[in-house]
């Protein structure tokens, strides 16, 4: 093999080695959103806080994960928040309704928190609203904050709360309409 063919042949390599790294980067969940974790479900375990689980979970709005039970566990922190008025509207389906009480949760919050960094009123639900959402709202009621063991929780709301547990896989469920524990899944919908 002569000197112009090596240099071909690397040449060629290195180029598909680089347009696989950007096919692999420009398709993550990571690279979609900046912060996203990639996981199926709301996920803790990795902080030594369960505040903070909340830190790195996907997006849910009307154009992504809006039918799953990741929309679904929004709507009950929105309702818990008095945003949605009735259990009813809890359905796990991100659309109108949803993104206006999102909306006006997103408006509530920063006028109580007087324009708390990363907190955007988008009608969107992202890291930022969930964390804080987490921080201010979660509530330890049983178990332990170790990894791999289970830690009930209760969203206190404004004008309700509703029980969440982190399971010992480091997975968040919370208890459905009826009574069921679901997981706060971003690929599938379950709850009622």
């Amino acid at each position: 093999m002569n000197w112009h063919t090596k240099q071909m042949k690397l040449g060629a390599c290195a180029v598909g080695a680089l347009t696989a790294v950007v096919l692999a980067v420009s398709t993550t969940p990571a690279a979609a959103s900046g912060t996203y974790s990639g996981r199926a479900y709301f996920w803790g375990n990795n902080n030594p806080n369960y505040w903070f689980d909340w830190d790195d979970e996907g997006l849910i709005q009307t154009s992504v994960h809006a039918s799953s039970n990741a929309a679904c566990l929004w709507q009950k922190i929105l309702w818990a928040d008095g945003e949605l008025s009735s259990t009813s509207d809890i359905d796990g389906v991100f659309g109108s309704q949803t993104k206006n009480a999102t909306t006006a949760w997103q408006t509530d919050e920063m006028n109580k928190s007087e324009g708390w960094a990363g907190l955007k009123i988008d009608g969107g639900v992202g890291p930022q609203s969930l964390k804080w959402a987490a921080v201010n709202r979660l509530l330890y009621k049983s178990g332990s904050e170790v990894p791999g063991q289970i830690l009930n929780l209760t969203y206190d709301g404004t004008h309700h709360d509703f029980d969440v547990r982190r399971i010992a896989d480091g997975n968040y469920e919370f208890v459905d309409g009826d009574g069921a524990w679901r997981k706060a899944g971003y690929d599938y919908r379950t709850c009622s």
